[in-house]
């Protein structure tokens, strides 16, 4: 899909559903009819946390209640288009980003929204570095307002590429609510005062319900009035409810999808590989921390199978580099993997010899013993909703086994994983990043220790805590320089960190799971037509696809 692909800014006002050019509208939304219905099983019961600054809660509000300053489509190339800001230009050697914020928004407690609700914003993020998730300030040094309606941003280096995070990733809130709140980081945002195109009219455990904002800027939107997004504790409920045609927007894992839903042909579906499903290895932990071991798992677990068995091949296995093909292919260094067994392919007899040679014995069980006669024996933390993951792991379980290296998998709800993960308390963990408009930006997330935390706090990414200054001084490089040779130079230096270091274990590629009924509404993304990643759990993408969706008359 993308070739030698370069991260700059490209305004495309056609992303977004209203014309840049636009004046907000009137007050009223008239078009807005029928109910939507969002299936995207999570494993969980919804807390009915909206907080945009929350990792556990972001995807829920960040799109279609809270909206960003631009929108950057991933799977187009890394285009952007006016949100909340009309326009925006680099100045000073890329070391000076300057909004104009758009006039006439207004928040839906009647406020209206300003420049300075965008220094508020960015100014939370700094005085609460818990917030900042994907850790923008380790590269701002300064957000100030400037005249009515502009906002300049200042960086402590050439910074071109972190516009996704700064313009893309982060709500505007309201300065005159959020200034009242006494402790923002753990805020859960009950009833959230945002500027987007729904407002949360009513949740449960079991639902959340989010009604049209009647009020929105943008004139004669959204169309659909009412969004249910229902909570599903395991693929199989979710899966069933779709098929009968209680659900018009699918998000998840269907095994056998084409026989699974031939009762239903006008639902369609489309998985683009965007990222990867990876094993975040603790590297806290003392055995963990010694690099034969993750060598010897990569090398142990067969990737293609956990794709086969787990995912039904719909998401590809992935390789140790943590280059998504055919999506970035164009990045992938793959003269540098040959030279790592062709990129860690499933070798069970290399496992075995990387541990015996680093001094490892087997037990009288037959699993791996330290020199101190500490087993090779480890618990993987893994949401146990997610029914392919399960499978996947239990392939994974099978695989390192067979080379002596015991994993017992902790299939736990959704909410335990989810704060497990981010706060390391895991040896072992499954689980996906987000990912970017390149390759740069899950490796990032992955590799970059700003984005990581101590044990017991919660970390925007880097679960397993690696850090390195060589790394570090790489992923800042990679943010100061326009040169596509110097960032593709750059990747591939990270992807050799990613294959001699083995911080994580990429196994398959995360797709987006996406699944639409046509005969209900119209305005689909997709492949022909990708103006938004597909899923739900997408943020902000999905509020782009309630503002694209029509019903059908």
């Amino acid at each position: 899909m993308r070739r030698l692909l370069t991260f700059g800014v490209v305004i495309a006002c056609s992303l977004l559903a209203a014309a840049c050019g636009s004046s907000p509208g009137s007050g009223t939304s008239p078009g807005a009819t029928g109910v939507l219905t969002i299936d995207n099983e999570s494993g969980g019961t919804w807390t009915c946390d909206f907080n945009p600054f929350n990792l556990s809660d972001i995807s829920f509000s960040l799109g279609n209640v809270y909206e960003p300053l631009a929108f950057v489509n991933t799977l187009q190339s890394g285009k952007a288009s006016p949100w909340l800001a009309t326009s925006w230009s680099w100045s000073g050697g890329n070391k000076t980003l300057t909004f104009t914020i758009r006039k006439g928004v207004k928040f839906t407690n009647g406020d209206p929204l300003t420049a300075a609700d965008v220094v508020y914003t960015f100014g939370l993020l700094k005085r609460y570095h818990t917030l900042d998730v994907n850790s923008v300030w380790s590269v701002l040094s300064g957000v100030a307002r400037k005249g009515a309606d502009q906002v300049v941003m200042t960086f402590k280096t050439a910074a071109v590429p972190y516009f996704y995070y700064i313009a893309d990733q982060i709500g505007i809130v309201d300065q005159a609510v959020w200034s009242k709140i006494s402790n923002p980081v753990t805020y859960p945002d009950k009833n959230p005062v945002g500027t987007g195109a729904y407002t949360v009219s009513k949740c449960t455990p079991q639902n959340i319900t989010y009604q049209a904002n009647p009020h929105y800027w943008q004139p004669g939107l959204p169309k659909v009035r009412t969004v249910n997004y229902p909570a599903f504790l395991t693929n199989d409920t979710a899966n069933t409810y779709l098929a009968n045609g209680q659900a018009q927007w699918g998000s998840q894992f269907i095994p056998s999808i084409s026989k699974f839903l031939a009762g239903q042909p006008a639902i369609k579906w489309w998985f683009p590989p965007v990222a990867n499903v990876s094993i975040f290895i603790n590297l806290k932990d003392p055995i963990l921390d010694n690099v034969a071991v993750r060598q010897a798992m990569a090398y142990a677990i067969n990737r293609q199978k956990a794709s086969t068995i787990g995912e039904y091949g719909y998401e590809p296995a992935s390789n140790q580099t943590g280059i998504v093909t055919p999506t970035f292919s164009g990045w992938l260094d793959a003269s540098q993997a040959a030279a790592f067994g062709n990129d860690y392919a499933y070798n069970p007899a290399k496992a075995i010899s990387i541990l015996t040679k680093a001094g490892f014995k087997r037990g009288p069980n037959g699993i791996f013993q330290t020199p101190s006669g500490q087993p090779l024996s480890f618990t993987i933390l893994n949401n146990g909703g997610f029914s392919d993951w399960v499978a996947a792991v239990s392939t994974i379980q099978q695989a390192l086994r067979a080379v002596g290296i015991q994993i017992t998998p902790q299939n736990v709800a959704y909410s335990t994983w989810q704060t497990d993960l981010y706060t390391g308390k895991f040896q072992l963990a499954y689980g996906s990043e987000t990912g970017g408009p390149s390759p740069y930006y899950e490796l990032r997330q992955l590799l970059y220790s700003a984005n990581s935390a101590p044990i017991g706090t919660p970390a925007g990414s880097n679960w397993e805590r690696f850090s390195s200054p060589a790394v570090d001084a790489l992923i800042n490089a990679y943010g100061a320089t326009t040169s596509p040779l110097t960032q593709h130079q750059i990747v591939d230096q990270l992807e050799l960190v990613m294959l001699k270091d083995v911080p994580v274990i990429p196994v398959t590629e995360s797709v987006d799971w996406f699944q639409y009924d046509t005969s209900k509404f119209t305005g689909w993304p997709t492949p022909s037509d990708p103006y938004a990643q597909p899923a739900a759990y997408n943020y902000p993408d999905w509020g782009q696809l309630m503002l694209h969706l029509r019903p059908k008359r």
